[in-house]
This record gives structure tokens, sequence and C-alpha cells, in this order.
């Protein structure tokens, strides 16, 4: 994927809003930020920037440690400083700042939020998908997104410890999600009985859950975006019909009308569901309260395709 020139670089109030939105999105288990980064244009500069944690980083900051003052210039610019600040700055205050409401919104107002998101997919779907290869491989490749979709987000829920490794294994798995379009690292941490625990220990700092949960996303990241950043590189159509299945695949989780099949209770009195399925609009009403969310979040999708562009942003999904 080749890297932005720098007036073609989107300026930092826009960054720290693409932050915001996918700090948003991650907090819902159905929705992945990395659908957000994917909608705003980022996320080709998010790869590049976080592939630049490496060993030649590492040499650069010894460097500048030795008295090279010209050592943390060129290390900033590996990693993006200037872009990956705003956006980390707005996911983390997204993260803080949403958690409650968003959460609030999930167990009071499913219908509505997931609707909202629903369309956001959709709109992303229709966008992204012209720059996908439509070939045969690219057919195959969404075929396959769709599927492992289906596989994820269908799984039943487990009953999982909370210890230091378990944690830090489940941040590993959950920050691959986050960065894959489509995929919500929320409901993998569902699906791994981590959920509750880790929404808990933002709200509560609680530095025994956090500190080992953000090992575990760092070292999934190191690893999981090079993979995805050379399969960028080297076959980006067939790779980005992978992730339009992907997010074509989680619209079954965010689908808004659902009917609980078999749930439990956590020790913390949670309620979780553990099995659910599709369910049609209860009332013309509801369908048409649905129906207005999702075409707001369409019109959202295309309002900040424009918006990238005159920010400065990369084409959606190039």
């Amino acid at each position: 994927m080749p890297e932005l020139p720098a007036n073609a670089r989107p300026r930092w109030p826009y960054v720290l809003g693409c932050g915001l939105a996918m700090g948003s999105a991650d907090v819902v288990p159905g929705v992945s930020g990395g659908t957000m980064a994917f909608i705003l244009g980022v996320y080709g500069q998010l790869l590049e920037a976080v592939a630049g944690f490496d060993f030649k980083l590492l040499a650069l900051l010894r460097r500048g440690l030795g008295g090279d003052a010209g050592a943390w210039g060129a290390a900033a610019a590996r990693v993006h400083l200037g872009f990956l600040v705003p956006l980390v700055s707005g996911l983390l205050a997204a993260v803080l700042l949403l958690v409650r409401p968003i959460t609030w919104m999930y167990a009071n107002q499913p219908v509505v939020l997931f609707a909202f998101f629903f369309g956001l997919i959709v709109g992303s779907i229709l966008l992204i998908a012209r720059h996908a290869h439509w070939g045969g491989s690219g057919l195959m490749a969404m075929t396959a997104g769709v599927v492992g979709a289906l596989l994820l987000v269908t799984r039943v829920p487990v009953t999982m410890p909370h210890d230091p490794l378990t944690i830090f294994w489940s941040g590993a798995v959950a920050i691959m999600a986050m960065i894959l379009p489509g995929v919500s690292g929320a409901f993998l941490l569902l699906v791994l009985g981590q959920y509750q625990h880790v929404m808990e220990a933002v709200k509560t700092l609680d530095l025994g859950t956090l500190v080992p949960f953000a090992a575990g996303c760092l070292v999934g990241l190191a690893v999981f975006v090079r993979l995805l950043r050379w399969l960028l590189l080297r076959w980006h159509g067939q790779t980005v019909a992978l992730l339009v299945g992907f997010m074509a695949g989680s619209l079954w989780k965010i689908w808004p009308f659902r009917v609980v099949l078999e749930s439990t209770v956590n020790e913390k009195g949670k309620f979780i569901v553990l099995r659910d399925a599709l369910a049609p609009p209860p009332s013309g009403g509801a369908l048409a309260l649905v129906l207005l969310m999702m075409g707001v979040g369409v019109a959202l999708v295309a309002g900040l395709e424009r918006l990238q562009e005159r920010a400065g942003g990369a084409e959606m999904g190039s």
C-alpha cells in the first residue's frame, strides 16, 4: 500500500475525529473500529503506522538515546507519529467517555443503536466494493469473508477465567478483529467471556486487567498488521473483496430485531445472551424507525466520504 504524500494526508482534527469514531464503534459488540477507519479513509495509513513498530524503530531509538538528534525525527516519521497520536488520543477518549452511554444504549435501546450501525456498514459495503476485484478470485475471497464472519458472529459465548494470561491473549485476539473491517473485537471478547469484565475494568480503571489486556493488544497488533499489510500490497483487490465479505457477514449480528434463544446471568448479575436468532419487525412503527436509522447511517457514510476528500484523506477502501 503506497504511502500518501504529505499534502494528501488528513489534518490532525480530522484524524482525532476518526479516532473518536473508531473508539465509539469498538465499544459495541458487533461493530468494528476497523470498519470506521475504512469508511473514513485512514485505514491504509493506520496499517503503515503500526507496521513501523519494528526492530528498525528500536535501532533509531537507540541512536537517539546515543545523541543522534536526527534519529528521533526518523523514528517519529517511521510510525507516522503526527497521525498516530491524535488517532489514538481520540480512540482512548471515546472509550473512556462513551463507554457508559454506548453500553447504556446497547442495554436499553439496542434496536436504534444497531439499526444505525447496520446502515453504516451497508453504506460502507456499497462504497468500498468499488475497490474490490470482482473476478473469480475476488468472488471466492468475498465468499470466504462472509463464511468466516458468520462463523465468528454465531459462536456461543463461553465462560473463561479472568487471570492475567487469559486477559492477555484475549486482548491479542480481540485487537486482530478490531483492525479488520466488519469483525468486532468487542464481540470476540463477548465470545471469550471477557467483554463485561473488560468494560468494568475500563469504567473503574482496574490496572490489573487493563495492563495485560493492553499488552496483548500490542502484541496481536504488531503481528497481525504485517500480515494484513502484506496481503493488501500483494493482492489488493482480492483482500478488499475479503474485507467486504467480512462486513457483509457481520450484518447478521447487528440485525436490530432478534429473539433470545438461550441466556444466562453472570456472577455480577449481568444478563448475557448465549444464543439468539433473527426476528421480523414487531410492528410497522418499529420497522419505520429502523429504516430511518439505517438511512441515517447510509447518509452519514456518504457525507463522511465527501468530508474525507476535503480533509485530504485517502479514498475509502483505496
